[in-house]
Formats: structure tokens, C-alpha cells, sequence
């Protein structure tokens, strides 16, 4: 079992007398990836198609975790403060194949699908956000179908960078902070899904992080890449405990200090998983970490009840609750760990005054998605 993997230790910027042979070996598989990617993005950007509403991508430039979700769902909560009626459509990374363009996840606070059928990161986001949730492959289909049944303002679209086929109205590129690019190149020799010029396309880069920012400065690979991106910092934390009841969730206090603690985690990075826990006072008993996306089975669960005899609790991600909630015998002591993003109010001002900005541009440019909400300056 393990998150990450092992290629991904020779992806640092600096490599010992060992690893660099190994490294090296990898450099024309990703000359070559970077070559077809140039290809693709030349293909898409002559017959790239435009949304009915204003869309907004929330993506990243690596691989791994740079809290994409938790920022969709922190930006979609502030839009709709200030009256936006918005949605979230996704590809629903790791469902089951599926014949239909688009499906519907969840609306109103009901959900449709299970995690299985919409994917591990829309069953999570519909525990949290009410609104409209969809997922295709092609989010232009997902898109169209949200727009059908109701006149909406905005669709964030959760991991799109990449998804050249649909030309979006603003682009928000997510980097973890302070491990950065790694050492600049694509896959497989580093872990850059497109070239550093890729944030080119970016209008705003998000430097997100654990620790309270303290400056504005790039991390190292980074400097030199980003010329007219806006450049914004944002923090993830632990906000509460979520247990499930039947089906329902229901947040409980983040008391962890001298609690016995099993950590499950299904994650690209799961040492982060852990380190979060020590630091919240936790102490871990044991660690069963799977792959990113790992689907569960019942000898997993089981392995996981093992687990739990020596733990006064265990702790996993929302994302893998959605998926452990329904096996059997339930277990009482599980929980997972609810992140939220919090940003300094300068940011966060900034970034929401380009997002209206953004949303009202295509308002005033014809888009059925109707008037602008009570309380939205015209």
C-alpha cells in the first residue's frame, strides 16, 4: 500500500549520485509528452467551444494534491453569498464507465449517485454544497445539461485546466506551497502535466499551503515563469470531525490531543494526511495508506476493523468516507477530517472581485444565465 508513487522520489530538484541515472533514463519520455501535448494543444485551440455561462476552472499544473476541491467548494460558498446561483460540474475521476454524456450527482442537497457511479470528489462535494452537481467527460455536456434544467451564473469546473476542449472564461491554477513544481518537468521525469508555459493561460495562480502565509514569494521553479499571472495565496485547514449516520453527515468537534488514532488514507500524498494529524495532537496507532482514488474492498475494510481494535478513533478524508461509509459491520469510531480554505481578506478580495468581474462579463454578453443576483453591483 502507498500514495505516491515510487518514480516520484526521483522528481526533486536536487538527486543523489544514485538516482540520476535513473532520472535521466525518463528525460526522453517526457521531451517526447511534452511534444504530443503541444500537438494537442494546437489541435483543441482552433475548435475549443465556449459555455452558455460563465465557467470558471479550478485546476492545477501537477500531479497530486493541491486542494482543488476544498477551493471549489470554498469559492462556490462565496459566490453564492453574494446571491450567484452557481454549479459545479467534474469529470468524476475514477467512476464506473458510463454510456450517458452527463449525469447528475446531486441538487438541493439530495444526491443521486453513489461515489462509485459519480466518482470520489463529487460524492464529497454533495455532502457539502446543495447546489447542482454534474460530471462528464466532456464538461461541456455536463454544462449544457446543468444550464437546461436551471438558469444559473456561473459552473466551476473542478480540475479543468488541462481540459482544452472547453474555452473558459477564467482560469485559477492551484500550487502547493511550498513543494512547488518539483524539479520542472513533465511527466515522467517530474511531475508537471503540462510545461511551466502552460501558465500562460492561467489568470490567476493560488499558492495554497498549510502554514499562515508570511510573503508573497514564489516557491523555487516557479520564479521566472509567471509574467502577467496574478499570484494569490490561500491556506487549507482542519475544521471538524464528520461522521456518517445512515447516510447523513454530521460535523463534530476537532478534538484530537492524546487520542489513540488509525489514519486511513487514500491520497497522492499521504504523509500530509498524517503530519496533520500529529500536529492536531493525535497519536497514531497505525497507517493504512492506499493509492489516490483507491477503491475499497472487503479485505481493505477489513484490514481497516483491525485497525480500529487498538484506536480510540479512526480518521480518514472526506473523499474516502464517501466510499467506506457503506461497508459492513459499520464502524463507530470513524470519521473523517473536514479541510476548509481560509484566505488573508486582501486575497480573497482580489480574487472574488475577478471572479464577479468575470461572471458579469458574460452576463452583459448575452448568456441565458439571466440577470445578475440581488445584492451584485451592475
Amino acid at each position: 500500500m502507498g500514495g505516491r508513487p515510487a518514480i516520484a522520489k526521483l522528481w526533486q530538484p536536487r538527486l543523489s549520485a544514485s538516482q540520476w541515472p535513473l532520472w535521466a533514463a525518463l528525460t526522453p519520455l517526457s521531451a517526447l509528452y511534452a511534444a504530443a501535448l503541444a500537438i494537442r494543444s494546437r489541435w483543441w485551440r482552433g475548435i475549443a467551444q465556449s459555455a452558455p455561462v460563465a465557467t470558471i476552472s479550478v485546476g492545477n499544473l501537477t500531479v497530486g494534491g493541491n486542494g482543488k476541491t476544498p477551493f471549489t467548494l470554498f469559492l462556490a460558498g462565496r459566490l453564492r453569498q453574494r446571491g450567484y446561483r452557481v454549479g459545479i460540474v467534474s469529470r468524476g475521476y475514477g467512476r464506473r464507465p458510463s454510456h450517458r454524456a452527463a449525469t447528475l450527482v446531486a441538487d438541493g442537497g439530495s444526491s443521486f449517485i453513489d461515489a462509485a457511479a459519480a466518482g470520489d470528489e463529487p460524492a464529497m462535494m454533495a455532502h457539502t454544497f446543495d447546489g447542482p452537481i454534474a460530471v462528464a467527460r466532456r464538461r461541456l455536456d455536463a454544462i449544457r445539461m446543468l444550464a437546461a434544467r436551471a438558469p444559473l451564473d456561473v459552473i466551476l469546473l473542478d480540475d479543468a485546466f488541462q481540459h482544452l476542449r472547453l474555452r473558459r472564461d477564467l482560469d485559477l491554477v492551484l500550487i502547493a506551497a511550498p513543494r512547488g513544481v518539483g524539479n520542472g518537468w513533465t511527466l515522467p521525469a517530474g511531475p508537471l502535466r503540462e510545461p511551466l508555459s502552460a501558465l500562460r493561460r492561467a489568470d490567476a495562480v493560488i499558492l495554497i499551503s498549510r502554514e499562515v502565509p508570511t510573503d508573497h514569494s514564489l516557491p523555487p521553479g516557479l520564479r521566472g515563469a509567471l509574467t502577467t499571472s496574478t499570484v494569490l495565496q490561500a491556506r487549507v485547514r482542519p475544521r471538524a470531525l464528520v461522521r456518517s449516520l445512515d447516510g447523513a453527515w454530521t460535523e463534530s468537534t476537532l478534538a484530537l490531543k492524546g487520542k489513540r488514532v488509525a489514519a486511513v488514507s487514500g491520497l497522492a500524498e499521504p504523509g500530509g494526511f498524517a503530519a496533520m494529524l500529529r500536529e492536531l495532537g493525535a497519536k497514531l496507532v497505525e497507517t493504512l495508506e492506499y493509492p489516490d482514488h483507491h477503491r475499497y474492498s472487503p479485505g481493505d475494510w477489513r484490514a481497516i476493523l483491525s485497525a480500529a481494535d487498538g484506536a480510540e478513533l479512526v480518521l480518514t478524508t472526506e473523499k474516502d468516507l464517501v466510499k467506506l461509509e457503506g461497508f459492513s459491520p459499520a464502524l463507530a469510531s470513524l470519521y473523517a477530517v473536514r479541510l476548509e480554505i481560509v484566505m488573508e481578506a486582501a486575497d480573497e478580495s482580489q480574487l472574488l472581485a475577478m471572479v464577479t468581474s468575470c461572471i458579469e462579463r458574460k452576463r452583459r454578453a448575452g448568456a441565458p444565465s439571466a440577470a445578475a443576483p440581488a445584492g451584485v453591483g451592475r
